[in-house]
């Protein structure tokens, strides 16, 4: 009689796994937060001193991780490439020249394709921080400065799967860019320069982009009669009409609510100074499309259109929700 055939343990719920992963490389990240000293700063300084660019390297999953560390470096202002160390062997060494600095990734620190870059580095005293969980692998031992990972457990079942160790990798990459940015004043103008396309471009466009001026801008002053300003409102087709004073600044503005609320038999007789709102929101022309989009939803009542003011006080452009939808940033 055949022995009977011994039943596999039910597989582990697909979330109690996914909970566990993440709960491993949580504790990783934690440990490596803690484990961070002065040498983290020395790095910072080292590659902020680079008169060149950000090498780094890594193989496999960790050459993963530093092709994204080098694009997160690039996009927050600071030169960076990725370097394959394989290729590195084979002519890619002249990419690596005096004023860059290495930043090598390697978890047990003896990864062989990286030797002959290591080498190239000690031999043209290019800088080189090594990032790996092997604090007395050759990789450290050549290093100029070592940010060690601490030891921590694979989330991979099988403890073999990079996956708490490539996850510490990349936040520590993320620190770096993050800790050069801070220190060298990055701001949000500088952001947009490396960032002009997609959803994140848009919202960082500048409302005198996008606004119209001109001839366009539908204005009127205080004491006009509605019987005037009404065809100057519908003709514009941006739903209001701004209402400027005797020096020309915006003293108000009527919309579409505004003429409801005032709808009667003299409504065509009476001054544009008597229907308006008063204090409209407003917006400057370096502001960012994204705080106009912002201002727009503020407080209760959601609106449509904003004038922009230069320092004056006085309307130089308007700008509509439909310019910010056409732009992609709403």
């Amino acid at each position: 009689m055949p022995a009977p055939i011994p039943l596999r343990p039910a597989p582990e719920p697909p979330l109690s796994v996914a909970r566990a992963v993440l709960a491993t490389e949580a504790a990783g990240l934690a440990a490596l937060a803690d484990a961070l000293d002065h040498r983290f700063a020395e790095a910072v300084a080292r590659l902020a001193a680079a008169s060149g660019r950000v090498v780094v390297t890594g193989m496999g999953k960790s050459g993963h991780v530093a092709r994204k560390i080098a694009a997160t470096l690039a996009s927050t202002g600071t030169p960076a490439l990725f370097v394959h160390p394989a290729e590195a062997s084979h002519g890619d060494l002249g990419m690596i020249v005096a004023g860059d600095a290495v930043l090598a990734l390697s978890n047990s620190g003896e990864t062989p394709e990286l030797a002959d870059l290591i080498a190239h580095t000690r031999r043209f005293a290019i800088p080189l921080i090594a990032i790996t969980a092997g604090p007395h692998s050759a990789l450290a031992g050549a290093a100029d400065i070592l940010l060690a990972l601490p030891a921590a457990a694979e989330a991979c079942p099988l403890g073999l799967a990079p996956t708490t160790s490539t996850a510490m990798q990349m936040a520590l990459g993320d620190a770096l860019a993050v800790a050069l940015l801070t220190s060298r004043g990055f701001g949000v103008a500088d952001f947009r320069r490396f960032h002009p396309g997609g959803r994140l471009g848009a919202r960082l466009s500048r409302v005198r982009d996008l606004m119209h001026a001109g001839p366009a801008l539908p204005l009127a002053a205080a004491d006009m009669p509605m019987q005037e300003a009404l065809p100057l409102m519908t003709g514009a087709g941006f739903g209001c009409l701004g209402v400027t004073d005797a020096a020309g600044r915006l003293a108000g503005i009527v919309t579409d609510g505004d003429l409801r609320r005032h709808m009667g038999p003299d409504l065509l007789t009476r001054r544009v100074d008597q229907v308006m709102t008063r204090a409209p929101r407003h917006i400057a022309p370096d502001a960012l499309a994204a705080e106009a989009l912002a201002l727009m939803n503020a407080a209760t009542r959601p609106i449509t259109a904003l004038f922009v003011l230069d320092p004056a006080g006085k309307p130089i452009g308007i700008l509509h929700i439909h310019d910010l939808l056409r732009a992609g940033v709403a």
